[in-house]
């Protein structure tokens, strides 16, 4: 049975703290047509819960201990096709945004939204639409044309690599470290380690100098 026949809109709230989890919990109650199934203190139990009540949407924190949320609605995306994951989190840039939607997510909020832009936003991506509050709109529309003309620079001076590793080659021409391009794309140290050295071979650069280099003479490097 699809969202828009449902007369009640399932939700699992997922956050690491548990007097917000609860007073949003206890808020979403309140809402005429929303019904809080689940609450997850982390993004395993999130991603168990998803998996267990297949709930209209889930309303996922980014900052969780252990499996955090990019990774969490990734999973969730993965394994529960029916189930939407609407963002919500004290972080207002676009870097959080594009990691949560390159994972899945169908929207983003800030915790400072009102009650009413949280019920909308719950409707809207559960009936497929997409949602994006606070200042990030016009920040995200940024990156996002950014990201294309770098795609494009990148594609026509390394047609071998991949859309990951054209990512992270461009954060290494601008200096990131590895840790940082984790932080930055919400990867794990040893998985951005792998994309460089896989990069470095590819594009036949004997280090990261080198890459920076080349990288850098095809355009890369503004991100």
């Amino acid at each position: 049975m699809s969202t828009t026949d449902r007369e009640v809109l399932r939700v699992v709230v997922a956050d690491d703290h548990p007097v917000y989890r609860e007073g949003l919990t206890m808020v979403l109650g309140s809402l005429a047509g929303v019904e809080v199934v689940g609450e997850a203190g982390d993004g395993h139990e999130a991603v168990r819960l998803a998996e267990a009540l297949s709930p209209d949407v889930v309303l996922m924190d980014l900052s969780m201990p252990g499996l955090g949320g990019v990774e969490a609605t990734r999973e969730v995306v993965a394994r529960c096709p029916a189930t939407q994951v609407l963002v919500l989190s004290m972080h207002e840039g676009a870097d959080s945004v594009l990691a949560a939607l390159r994972a899945g997510a169908r929207g983003y909020l800030v915790k400072g939204a009102t009650k009413q832009e949280v019920a909308r936003a719950l409707h809207d991506v559960a009936a497929g639409g997409a949602v994006f509050g606070g200042t990030v709109a016009e920040q995200v529309l940024s990156r996002v044309r950014e990201s294309a003309q770098t795609a494009r620079r990148g594609a026509e001076s390394f047609p071998h690599l991949t859309d990951r590793e054209l990512q992270v080659l461009d954060l290494v021409a601008a200096g990131l470290s590895n840790a940082a391009i984790a932080s930055r794309l919400y990867l794990s140290d040893k998985t951005v380690r792998n994309v460089v050295s896989n990069v470095l071979a590819k594009i036949g650069a004997s280090d990261r100098a080198t890459a920076i280099l080349m990288a850098r003479q095809a355009g890369l490097g503004s991100g």
